[in-house]
This record gives C-alpha cells, structure tokens and sequence, in this order.
C-alpha cells in the first residue's frame, strides 16, 4: 500500500473551503444572491436550472492532489452565474496523473480528496455530481457522490456496465438495480457513467423512477449519442467527460451548451424544466386556444417531421401540469402507454 502526505490533502481540503467560501461571498455581495437556495432571484423562472459542466480535455497533473486543485480552480470559475448544480468528469481525480497508484491507492487517495469539494458544494450552495472510487463490502467500484448544498453525501450511483479493463484491475459492476434517483431542491436527477450508454434499460428505469435530469460522466464525449439519450429518454442529458467536449442536452434533443476551444473546460447554462414533451398529433388541435389564453406566458415549439411538440412555460404564475389537465393533454410517455395498453387488448 502507498503512502500519501496527508498535509497535502489536508492543504487541499482548506484550499477548498477558504478560496470557496470567498468566491461565494464575494459573488454574493456583488450580485444580490438570496441566501436562500428556494428563493428565485428576480426575474428567473420558478423551474429553472442553472448547471455548470467541466471537461478536464488538456489536463494533466503529478498527483492526485494537483489535479483536484486545478479541477477546483476551474468550478471557482462557475461561481459568478451561480449553478444550482456542477457535474465532474469520470473518477477525474486519478484521471491523467503522472503518479503511478494501484486501484486501492487511487481509492484511499480520492475519498480523502472527496471532503474539500464537498466544502466547495457547502460553500457556493451548489449540488455537486462528485465521481470517485468507492470501496463497500470489499468491493471497489466507480462511482458518483451526490453531495447537495450544504455540503453533505445525498448518496452515490455504482456504474453498472463496467468495461473489461475495469474488470481486470478488480472493479465490481454495481449492485444496484434499478438505479437510484437522488431528489434534489430544484427536480429529481439521476446518474449513469460511461459505459453505461450502451444500455437504455437504465436510462429508461431512471425516467419512469421521475428522474428531469441524467448526469453522465464519463471518459469520452459521447458525441451525438447524448443528443440521442435526451429526447429518447424525455430528460435533460448533462455529461462531463476527461477528454473531448461536455454538453448540456435539453429534453429535446437540442444542445444548450458545450465545452469547445473557446470554452475549453467549462460550461454553465440554464435549462427550464417547466415543460412537457408531447406527440403532436392529436393534441395540436388545442394549441391555438391555448396560444390565445395564455400568450406570452407559454411557448410551445412544434418538430415538424418528427411531430413533436414541446410546450413551455414561460411564467412564475402557469404550470405546464395545469395546461395538460385544462386542455386534455397528455404527454408523449401518457401517450404511448396508453397505446401499449390499449394495443394489448386488442390482441386478445
């Protein structure tokens, strides 16, 4: 077993609280946040979800400890557009280091790591999608820590697909099944890594389980496959990845953001979950009544060749679940359930 100076975690760790407890004073100060973390600021939509996102493409470090700094110095970044939540990449701590570390080194090392972004979380009141190795019933696994605003462990997801190399320095796929959901004060999120994309089932289970968000941090970019996972899936897809490009997905498919040469190693967007994804047809024949009652305060957008339509809320007074009910609506999943049920009696 390797030893590591605990000075230098324990650096890190103050490193974390002092420069984070900073930051958020002085963005604070300066922008009028409410200390509150349920209270809107003027002008933002009760649903809206500021996220932040990192790629850690160009990075490299001597240790672990570096690396979690330079990683650090990246979310202090995000501080000034306030994110209600900040995903990092793929087990990034132990993720193109220079130091040779065995499993259960990068193990010890990552968790001790873990306490100094959880006083960034505590700091900023920002949700963190935390990944690491963790080590449970003698088992070690790559894994997510949830940590939320005041800075505690929520819980954690296992990854369930692992690949062969993982499985041969001695990783164990996750036990769990389904996967879990995490509810937070902005909506209900769930995680994937990796690997995992290669398999909807879980995507799906986390769906119907009410997850609005999938965080995927994973080694590489994913490309089009996130795209993809958003609007089969119904949900906001965020990955954040060691190599390449991080993107936030909106439940249509659409990129709001990602990293790229101008916006290297961080990106920082909003997204309103106030919405429903609908087929079009039958219920565009209601859109124009709504149109004519609500005006401004909705936006419904219309996929043409796809036939979808997403309708949106764009006031702090209407709630999307009142139109569906108002106008007999029911969303793309209500629909296609339906249909299956339907489908099966008439078979017999």
């Amino acid at each position: 077993m390797k030893t590591f100076k605990p000075i230098s975690r324990r650096h890190f760790m103050e490193k974390a609280a002092v420069t984070a407890g900073l930051s958020v004073l002085g963005a604070e100060a300066a922008s009028g946040r409410p200390s509150d973390p349920n209270q809107s600021p003027a002008g933002k939509l009760p649903r809206e979800v500021w996220i932040a996102t990192v790629s850690q493409h160009g990075l490299s470090a001597d240790t672990s400890e570096k690396m979690a700094q330079m990683i650090l110095a990246i979310m202090e970044k995000s501080v000034t557009c306030h994110p209600d939540v900040l995903c990092l990449p793929e087990v990034f701590m132990t993720t193109f280091i220079r130091e040779s570390m065995s499993l259960s080194d990068k193990t010890d090392i990552s968790t001790g790591l873990l306490k100094g972004f959880m006083a960034f979380a505590q700091a900023n009141q920002c949700d963190l999608i935390c990944p690491t190795y963790l080590r449970e019933n003698g088992k070690t696994y790559n894994a997510a820590v949830v940590i939320d605003r005041k800075g505690t462990r929520i819980g954690d997801y296992k990854k369930t697909f692992i690949t062969d190399d993982e499985l041969a320095t001695g990783l164990s796929p996750s036990p769990q099944q389904p996967p879990p959901v995490f509810k937070t004060d902005f909506g209900t999120i769930g995680i994937q890594i990796c690997f995992d994309i290669n398999w909807n089932e879980n995507w799906k289970a986390l769906r119907m389980q009410g997850a609005e968000i999938i965080f995927w941090p994973s080694a590489f970019g994913g490309g089009q496959q996130i795209n993809t996972k958003a609007w089969q899936n119904k949900v906001v897809v965020v990955s954040s990845t060691n190599k390449d490009t991080s993107k936030i997905c909106d439940i249509s498919g659409n990129t709001v953001a990602q990293t790229g040469i101008w916006d290297r190693n961080l990106i920082c967007a909003p997204v309103n979950l106030e919405k429903a994804f609908l087929h079009t047809w039958p219920f565009v024949r209601r859109f124009d009544e709504i149109k004519a009652k609500y005006g401004r305060k909705v936006r419904i957008t219309n996929y043409h060749e796809e036939e979808w339509s997403i309708i949106e809320s764009l006031s702090p007074d209407v709630r999307v679940k009142d139109i569906l009910e108002e106008f007999d609506l029911r969303t793309y999943e209500q629909l296609i359930r339906d249909s299956e049920n339907f489908n099966a009696k008439a078979r017999g």
